[in-house]
């Protein structure tokens, strides 16, 4: 259920691929403002966790509420259109076109008058000023690094309440991962919600304010950041195989 001040509530979603269950009851949140991590093995169901929220997979069971509003049944366009943005493991920039072809990529669901896009195109220039540098720079010819800032910009540009970002620093150097962790904790003062799947769950944790971990489509443990720090060695052994 719903209250005030809590931007998503999935409670208790099946989710199959085929007759294959992928997600078996699973129930989270995130509050206003706050930053929370999905944690597990592959395919424990993290990611098909963010694709039944932004409406990519359906749903058998259970209910997912973005700010009061049932998401059942919506088009991952018209989830975006809410103010719930997704960012795919991999990035997925246009790797042909230019920075600034995917920055206006970005109000293309938001349906923005081209004053309104070029302002925004500014505020996420600010943020990222390493892409102003590279507009006219095809995306795919970046660094990863830059490839995922790109694609985070690209995001912000609908002015999403609640980012979901999937694996952000897969394939990146751990000085990278660092200074992107450091760019979602800003954002997150920034009033931006987030949830997120990551591997670096000791980077992660110095950062989230809470998480989640997933085993085979279920959630096993939840709890503040802290908690799961403390509890992580055991966590680790028992739920994700190292």
């Amino acid at each position: 259920m719903w209250e005030e001040g809590v931007v998503l509530v999935v409670e208790g979603i099946d989710s199959f691929y085929g007759r294959v269950q992928a997600l078996r009851g699973v129930t989270l949140s995130v509050a206003d403002g706050e930053m929370v991590a999905l944690f597990g093995a592959n395919g424990a169901g993290k990611t098909t966790t963010l694709r039944a929220i932004s409406g990519m997979v359906s749903t058998r069971a259970g209910a997912i509420s973005f700010e009061g509003r049932d998401l059942g049944g919506l088009t991952p366009e018209r989830v975006a259109a809410l103010g719930v943005a997704h960012i795919p493991e991999g990035r997925g920039v246009f790797s042909g076109m230019t920075v600034w072809q995917n920055l206006k990529m970005g109000g293309f669901v938001h349906r923005l008058p081209p004053d309104e896009l070029d302002r925004r195109i500014d505020e996420v220039l600010a943020l990222f000023p390493r892409l102003g540098e590279r507009m006219g720079q095809a995306a795919g010819t970046m660094s990863g690094g830059e490839q995922q800032m790109l694609a985070i910009a690209r995001a912000l540009i609908g002015r999403p309440k609640l980012l979901m970002l999937d694996e952000p620093s897969h394939g990146l150097a751990p000085k990278v991962v660092q200074e992107l962790f450091e760019l979602l904790a800003k954002l997150r003062a920034g009033g931006t919600s987030l949830l997120i799947v990551e591997q670096y769950a000791a980077v992660a944790l110095s950062v989230v304010d809470r998480g989640y971990v997933l085993e085979r489509g279920r959630v096993v443990s939840e709890g503040a950041a802290a908690r799961l720090r403390a509890d992580w060695h055991e966590l680790a052994g028992a739920y994700l195989g190292t």
